[in-house]
């Protein structure tokens, strides 16, 4: 039997491979297709709503893409993490925090959107909210230590 040497990095994170940390991992990823789907219905309804001759504002376009795109951006990064990459894993867990703050604090602001286009813009936030619950939990914290 082998002694491990404690001083020499590990190149790969520790218990990355815990079923518990894959089930996360599973959830997480679950949890940021749910609010791709949801950002896609809202960016769904801008155009149809376009289409048939009701008011829609640069902003209701700019901002159900841009939420869209985050998503997806967010999806990408969490199959990364998942792989073992602690930079994507430190992006996902910025992106859940930061998204919900940033969606419900705009959409809170007197006359810049319509009450329907805000709800709609919540259920979002909410799905990503409950990812940062997960990707903040302690396992996975602890399958990305800090490296010096």
């Amino acid at each position: 039997m082998e002694i491990a040497d404690r001083t020499t990095p590990r190149t790969e994170p520790a218990h990355l491979d815990h079923p518990r940390n894959q089930r996360a991992f599973g959830r997480t990823k679950a949890l940021v297709a749910v609010y791709g789907a949801l950002a896609a219905a809202v960016l769904g309804t801008v155009v149809i709503r376009a289409l048939t001759g009701q008011p829609v504002t640069s902003f209701m376009w700019g901002r159900s893409a841009g939420v869209l795109a985050s998503a997806a951006v967010t999806y990408w990064l969490t199959v990364l993490a998942a792989r073992g990459a602690r930079w994507a894993y430190l992006r996902v867990r910025i992106i859940s925090v930061v998204m919900p703050v940033a969606i419900i604090a705009v959409d809170l602001i007197p006359g810049v959107c319509p009450p329907w286009f805000a709800l709609m813009q919540a259920t979002c936030a909410l799905a990503i909210a409950a990812t940062a619950f997960v990707v903040n939990g302690s396992g996975l914290r602890a399958a990305f230590p800090k490296t010096r």
